[in-house]
């Protein structure tokens, strides 16, 4: 077939043309989108909310608050001033799930780290703004101290999390996805085994970041916002303490007080420090979960019926006995559900119940290295004898534990009952209880005191002993 050379030449160009269009489609849909408020964009104020630390109910909860303000004072821009390394992937998804809603245009700013949980908040964002050096990615679901991968079937969750919300600003799902999953490879952007993380010119090149600017005042400005009121919002003095109180490290110190003050209190019955230690930290522990809505009412009346049983069984009915299994059983079952975000009787993934069950595992262990270290050490401590009142009652200052019998050494008497080995002996017209060596010894028998260790009184038979000559002559 014979081809003229100006129709190969056009055909060769088309051919390119297409190709290019095929080669730079993909780069065209990840290109960042603009700078600019929508038309419809309320007159109002600047709202900078900050999103720092690990992502936890409390701070979830501080981010409904802070969008409420925004959407009540019509505040024109919501700025998002993100700082974190991640956390629990239930407050994460309350805090998207509050971003895609809110009625006010939404941008983030990722100062410096938006990593797990971070990353997924982010992307919920109208628009995402990075400072040069910072990063975003590594949304892989974490479980445990040592941080292993979970299962797979939580991955997918996250997964799918994560495309939706991408799918839902127009940013590519396949880019979010990878920085989930090392299994997903996306060409030119990601390596199969290995989670993906972007720094900030990567996701700027890749259009998941839409502008990199050093701070918030440089994004007011990129928004020609320069005359508007900036609302610094600020979480309340109460929110943080609540907040501190509902840290994983701060519940299990608090659970430690409670255990630990509890086992104390009931070696030495009474009002003192070790039970002033367990009310501390029961109250420490339930009531700033209680006001964020972390514990039911349920939980906590759990919890104090198991305690009350526990003091049934030791005081009411000494043993260990059916009373005292069931306090127990509902005091760690209090404690294990208060760990768990459950609404009424509904509880969460198994995932979560897991997590809050090595929580408290962990916690009774050390429960059982504090118990065995403060009855090995305190007791020898000076200041724990001062401050309990315990000083030395030796022997030796004339302190005994019970009536001694000293003045029977060296005696002779009779055996009252069969000794084997204990019984009883009478000794110059009194009755003692009395203990052989091992032998047995009759009734009637003659015995001597050989051996007198505090109310201990040990014989071994004398029938062939001469009695002392005082004795003979009286």
């Amino acid at each position: 077939m014979n081809v003229q050379p100006g129709n190969l030449l056009r055909l060769t160009a088309g051919m390119l043309t297409m190709l290019g269009v095929l080669a730079f489609a993909p780069l065209q849909d990840r290109q960042p989108k603009p700078l600019a408020l929508p038309e419809n964009v309320g007159g109002g104020s600047v709202y900078v909310v900050p999103i720092e630390g690990m992502i936890d109910k409390p701070l979830a909860n501080y981010l409904d608050r802070a969008i409420g303000d925004a959407e009540s004072e019509r505040a024109s821009l919501l700025l998002l001033h993100i700082d974190t390394f991640g956390g629990l992937v239930d407050a994460a998804d309350q805090m998207r799930k509050a971003i895609l809603n809110s009625k006010v245009f939404t941008v983030a700013f990722i100062d410096r780290n938006a990593a797990s949980a971070g990353a997924l908040i982010s992307y919920a964002a109208d628009r995402i703004v990075m400072a040069p050096g910072s990063s975003i990615g590594a949304a892989t679901v974490v479980e445990g101290a040592g941080g292993e991968a979970a299962p797979d079937k939580y991955q997918s969750y996250m997964r799918g999390l994560m495309r939706a919300t991408a799918e839902a600003n127009g940013r590519d799902p396949a880019i979010a996805e990878a920085m989930v999953d090392e299994d997903i490879f996306v060409a030119g952007v990601s390596d199969s085994g290995k989670v993906l993380t972007l720094s900030a010119r990567e996701a700027l090149d890749l259009g998941v970041a839409d502008a990199l600017l050093n701070d918030t005042d440089a994004v007011i400005s990129a928004f020609d916002l320069n005359g508007r009121e900036v609302v610094r919002h600020r979480a309340t003095t109460a929110e943080e303490i609540l907040r501190f109180f509902a840290n994983p490290v701060i519940q299990s110190i608090l659970m430690l007080m409670m255990l630990g003050g509890l086992y104390f209190e009931m070696q030495s019955p009474g009002v003192g420090l070790p039970g002033l230690l367990a009310v501390t930290g029961a109250l420490l522990f339930f009531a700033p979960s209680y006001l964020l809505g972390l514990v039911e009412s349920w939980e906590i009346v759990l919890f104090f019926v198991g305690v009350v049983l526990i003091m049934v069984e030791i005081f009411i009915l000494p043993g260990f006995g059916f009373a005292g299994i069931v306090g127990i059983t509902l005091v760690i079952g209090a404690l294990i559900a208060a760990l768990i975000g459950n609404i009424g009787f509904q509880f969460p993934s198994g995932r979560e119940i897991s997590s809050a069950i090595a929580t408290m595992a962990i916690t009774l262990v050390l429960l059982v290295v504090l118990i065995f270290s403060l009855a090995r050490y305190l007791p020898r401590s000076e200041r724990f004898n001062h401050l309990v009142l315990a000083p030395d009652l030796s022997s030796a200052m004339g302190y005994t534990s019970a009536d001694t019998f000293d003045e029977l050494l060296g005696q002779f008497g009779t055996a009252l009952t069969p000794l084997h080995p204990g019984g009883a002996a009478e000794f110059d017209g009194n009755r003692f209880d009395v203990i052989t060596a091992g032998e047995y010894i009759t009734t009637g028998s003659r015995v001597k005191v050989v051996r007198v260790r505090g109310g201990r009184i040990e014989v071994r038979r004398a029938d062939f002993e001469s009695l002392p000559s005082e004795t003979s002559a009286s």
